[in-house]
């Protein structure tokens, strides 16, 4: 006997048996019971999903003599025993893929002229029709717009958007959609059991997820398991025969990544490149896994999980055990892993990182070896420290008491509230009398000036240079590297000032003396508030423990104007000749 591929031996002959396109089908039988049929259909999809087999059914009912109540066929009358035998007339397939040329396309123009001998209709299938060339495209479009009414255009394809507008425009168009899990899990043990084959639910969960959303491609893999595990499916064998990645992989790291065991979480990668799996692989799936955890959060997302009820469960139960900002954290560490996987060329050292990192993303951040901080503990670190003493609130709450409510973060304008004296000793008054406005200095030190040493709070404590002893002569160019170093370390919250600091050029004085000249009287100030920190930093990056700073407030004669691109561009035409001329002739722009 024969043997037949579960994938035609299962094909669907009616719309009833077509899995998971009711929508469609429902529409395709209202059509044939109304007899209101267009002259073209375009049916359009991913593979494996169900578009020929529809094409056929519907060429079968619509030349059916005796149609049923709800628009399927007969299956007893000539046309469709004609089309069950493969012998029916009226029925033509032309693959687009090897017949895409001008002399194919006009021979099947040819035959639309001739009428059935058999039947209403005579239906032409064109399957991958995307693959026409153009010129074959242009051809058909007149008998496709105005065909004889006994003609029936059907095209299918995998990629609707390669094919011309014009054509789209003149077809009924069915977008078919991707099989989910549960359809084809369903379609598989109906398949199992009329095999007399017996199975594990999760192996065919495994079958179905890589099948990846296509029919075809599931009944494919389902007779190779078949085939492997001799009638009887199970799990183990499964994903040993498909090479697939156990899921209990996911969940055992996730597990170990909330209890920070690192090193179980190396020999289990190590493990799972030895089975000859590529760390890449490994990571994707492991997105995809916490992605899974984050929907298993709520209820309401709950059923956006892709899997079997019972699979549902345990994502659910492992979801309770992670915050929200875990599950985040860990999905933006594996995205970077994605994106530099391919550049990389150490993969398996970026693998192992990223598994570190996920793996201490719930540990306290305390100084020890192999723990990542999330951000560099620079002298900086303890100028934005989230919980303020006891000291700091009180002052803090008695300025906001006095003054309007404003935060550094909007930087917006403020009016007064109250008559008050600034700098200068001229009433606020006069100066919103002169539609001035009164702007809130960076930073969050200039209410403290009048603490004491033991008052303040922890982040304005000048910390004690360590390394007196050291003396190292540093050039200019180092001072300089080391400044801009220090200044791009500086925390987010401090960003504003980091920018205007990388303006300021530092200068030797005399060794080891460094010299600040500071544009406006504002950034003197802030500066003069961190002066002990950026005093201590440096010293600690040039080894000079003996390192001073001296400020000193630019004048207008010593303030050097920032020129854009264009302006020095501007002024090097002005000072070579032979640039502007080249400018002239070749008519370029500075982008």
């Amino acid at each position: 006997m024969e043997y037949i591929v579960s994938a035609r031996k299962y094909r669907p002959m009616s719309f009833d048996t077509v899995v998971g396109q009711k929508a469609l089908t429902t529409t395709l039988k209202n059509t044939v019971k109304s007899g209101k049929l267009a002259h073209a259909y375009l049916f359009c999809g991913p593979r494996g999903v169900g578009k020929t087999t529809c094409a056929r059914i519907f060429a079968k009912a619509i030349n059916c003599t005796n149609p049923t109540e709800d628009g399927e066929a007969c299956n007893e009358c000539e046309s469709c025993k004609a089309f069950n035998e493969q012998r029916s007339y009226n029925i033509f397939e032309l693959d687009a893929a090897s017949n895409n040329g001008v002399d194919q396309i006009k021979a099947l123009m040819e035959q639309t002229r001739i009428p059935p001998q058999v039947g209403r209709y005579k239906v032409f299938i064109i399957d991958e029709v995307h693959m026409l060339s153009t010129q074959a495209f242009n051809a058909f479009l007149k008998t496709l717009e105005e065909p004889p009414a006994h003609v029936v255009f059907i095209l299918a394809t995998t990629e609707k958007h390669k094919i011309l507008p014009t054509i789209i425009s003149r077809c009924q168009i069915y977008d078919f959609e991707r099989m989910t899990t549960a359809n084809i899990v369903n379609h598989l043990k109906m398949v199992a059991e009329k095999e007399g084959i017996t199975y594990e639910e999760e192996a065919l969960n495994v079958i179905a997820e890589k099948a990846d959303g296509g029919m075809r491609d599931a009944l494919s893999v389902f007779d190779q398991t078949a085939s492997f595990c001799q009638g009887n499916i199970t799990y183990q064998k499964v994903i040993e025969d498909l090479n697939v990645l156990d899921s209990e992989n996911y969940f055992n790291i996730i597990d170990c990544a909330l209890e920070n065991k690192v090193s179980d979480i190396m020999v289990l990668l190590n493990t799972v490149i030895n089975k000859g799996f590529d760390g890449g692989h490994l990571v994707n799936g492991l997105a995809a896994h916490v992605r899974n955890l984050m929907m298993a959060k709520d209820e309401q997302t709950l059923s956006l999980i892709d899997c079997s009820n019972k699979m549902r469960e345990r994502y659910k139960e492992q979801a309770a055990k992670c915050k929200p900002q875990f599950l985040y954290s860990a999905l933006r560490i594996m995205n970077d892993c994605d994106i530099n996987y391919r550049q990389s060329s150490n993969k398996r050292l970026l693998v192992e990182l990223t598994l570190i990192e996920v793996a201490q993303l719930t540990q306290e951040e305390t100084p020890g070896v192999g723990h990542r901080p999330k951000r560099l503990k620079t002298l900086f670190k303890k100028l934005i420290a989230n919980k303020r003493s006891e000291a700091a609130l009180q002052v803090a709450a008695t300025v906001v008491s006095k003054q309007p409510k404003q935060t550094a973060a909007n930087r917006q304008t403020i009016d007064v509230a109250a008559p008050t004296a600034d700098q200068s000793g001229q009433p606020a008054e006069k100066q919103k009398q002169a539609g001035g406005r009164i702007l809130k200095m960076d930073g969050i030190f200039n209410n403290f000036h009048s603490l004491s040493e033991a008052e303040k709070p922890h982040y304005q404590i000048q910390p004690k240079i360590e390394n007196k002893d050291e003396n190292k002569e540093f050039t200019q160019e180092q001072l300089e590297f080391e400044w801009m170093a220090m200044c791009n370390r500086m925390p987010q919250d401090m960003y504003g000032m980091a920018s205007r600091m990388k303006n300021i050029i530092p200068k030797i004085a005399t060794l080891p003396n460094i010299e600040l000249e500071v544009s406006n009287q504002t950034l003197l100030k802030q500066i003069e508030e961190i002066k002990g920190r950026i005093k201590a930093t440096m010293a600690k990056q040039l080894h000079n423990g003996n390192i001073e700073l001296i400020l000193k407030l630019a004048n207008n004669e010593s303030s050097i104007k920032i020129l854009s691109k264009r302006d020095l561009f501007e002024q090097m035409m002005s000072k070579n000749k032979a640039i502007s001329k080249m400018h002239k002739l070749l008519e370029f722009e500075l982008s």
